[in-house]
């Protein structure tokens, strides 16, 4: 594996963890697609750090059980923002 991609994939998990952030935001403050975050986590990142990964694997998990709740409240936000326009 290229330097420069294992660079780019521990950089990635870092700021993930730090932040407790989405693949999303992940995607979007790297320049890349949440395709290729995906992937540089579930197949790149255990062949670097065992370790990282599994941080990163339970907070997927984490954020996976909670997307309803996420969902649930950008939907709220959203009507409401029409509201108070109206």
């Amino acid at each position: 594996m290229e330097n420069k991609i294992r660079c780019r994939v521990l950089e990635e998990a870092n700021f993930f963890l730090k932040e407790k952030s989405t693949v999303r935001e992940v995607a979007k403050k790297m320049k890349v697609s949440k395709s290729t975050v995906h992937k540089d986590f579930k197949e790149r990142l255990p062949l670097i750090d065992r370790n990282i990964f599994n941080n990163v694997n339970n907070l997927l998990e984490y954020n996976k059980n909670i997307r309803h709740l996420r969902g649930g409240e950008a939907t709220k936000q959203y009507f409401l923002s029409k509201k108070s326009i109206s």
